[in-house]
């Protein structure tokens, strides 16, 4: 749940930013602005998660010592990587092409950004939750 929650903030700081970012490049060419949007959607999602997910977890891997737990932080992030990469790989597709659509199909831009990233994060979000699980990222009762 940790994740989910993390990986949902850094969403709805990531939609705002990036509908604000279409709006800019709107009179750009439609795959400029899609790939401009994309960019700065995973600038902003990646930042914002790295903060979010470090608020949440900076104790857990301290060892009794205060010293950092090197080990289980390698194979978390490890797992987290393979997690979160997988399902990116879906999301930047995705994503790509229904904002793409959607500027071609005469909606605003803001809000092609805002519906292609929010049908997009549900398609990433199936994908991470199920390679995490597979993963065992979250093996132990946190």
């Amino acid at each position: 749940m940790k994740l989910n929650k993390n990986i949902l903030f850094a969403f709805l700081t990531s939609v705002t930013i990036s509908a604000i970012a279409a709006q800019i490049f709107v009179l750009q060419a439609k795959y400029v602005n899609s790939s401009a949007t994309l960019a700065v959607d995973l600038s902003v999602y990646y930042t914002s998660f790295s903060g979010f997910f470090y608020i949440d977890n900076r104790k857990k891997y301290l060892l009794e010592s205060g010293k950092l737990d090197k080990s289980r932080l390698k194979t978390d992030i490890i797992k987290i990587i393979t997690s979160l990469g997988s399902g990116e790989i879906v999301y930047v597709i995705c994503r790509w092409l229904l904002q793409y659509y959607l500027l071609t199909s005469n909606y605003e831009a803001y809000v092609s950004s805002a519906l292609a990233q929010s049908i997009s994060f549900v398609a990433y979000l199936v994908c991470v939750n199920l390679i995490a699980r597979s993963v065992k990222l979250y093996r132990d009762k946190e």
